[in-house]
């Protein structure tokens, strides 16, 4: 019997990994084709359009998701490092174009094979990874991933098989954390005011480590953790799983 062959997947990056924290996108290289997928990072990728559609700008939004959905939906599947981003083209590209009938079907389509990295690796790869990391750590349930794609237990039963680590309970692990892309722009008080509790929760846990599956979220958290002058560092899943969670925690000098 032939080999079946291995998945082809598409990487779409998003572009607050790109620009803030590279080493994500490469931990996400590393644990797909771990997984045994042959995986692609397409050229010209650009933002999911998330900014916009959160800003109220239907029109920049829409124009984005026919721009990505044209250069994703060659692929078999599309992978993305951030629930939210994935959210914005599993649940919210079908929405902008619902009035477009020569659009609203390619974004359908594109919705139905688009996946959160994290749920790919755990339910459509069934992969355990091979890491070692002692150390403990409090998980945090970012709103989009939570609510819009129902991420929950697939990361912990993911850091499950990862040799040495505990996971620790967070109170309140499902709470916003206050970011919310240009919210914590437009009110920074009521922003301040959550994560300051956040992070009051997080260092109550006593981890080593503050992991969640949201650059955005992550940098939020990790930002207040660093003015409170606590001990707790911060990663994004994907660099634990993948085994490269050695060097410099998100806000750390490198």
């Amino acid at each position: 019997m032939p080999p079946s062959p291995r998945p082809s997947v598409a990487l779409f990056v998003t572009c607050l990994v790109d620009a803030m924290r590279p080493r994500i996108g490469f931990a996400a290289l590393a644990a797909l084709e771990d997984a045994g997928c042959e995986v692609v990072v397409p050229a010209e990728q650009t933002c999911c359009g998330q900014p916009a559609l959160n800003s109220g700008d239907a029109a920049a939004a829409a124009a984005i998701a026919r721009q990505t959905i044209a250069l994703l939906e060659p692929y078999e599947a599309v992978v993305v490092p951030s629930g939210s981003c994935a959210a914005t083209i599993a649940c919210h590209y079908p929405e902008l174009l619902a009035n477009d009938p020569a659009w609203l079907p390619r974004a359908q389509a594109l919705a139905s094979r688009t996946y959160e990295i994290l749920t790919y690796l755990d339910q459509v790869c069934d992969w355990r990874p091979s890491a070692a990391l002692d150390a403990s750590v409090a998980y945090h349930d970012s709103c989009s991933g939570l609510r819009e794609l129902g991420i929950k237990q697939q990361p912990r039963r993911l850091l499950s098989h990862v040799k040495g680590l505990r996971q620790v309970p967070l109170a309140g692990a499902e709470t916003c954390c206050g970011f919310g892309g240009t919210f914590c722009v437009k009110y920074p008080s009521i922003s301040n005011a959550i994560v300051e509790e956040k992070a009051a929760a997080i260092e109550a846990s006593g981890a080593d480590l503050l992991l969640s599956g949201d650059l955005g979220c992550l940098m939020n958290m990790a930002g207040k953790l660093h003015r409170r002058g606590a001990s707790t560092r911060a990663f994004h899943t994907l660099e634990v799983l993948a085994g490269v969670a050695d060097g410099p925690a998100i806000g750390e000098a490198p």
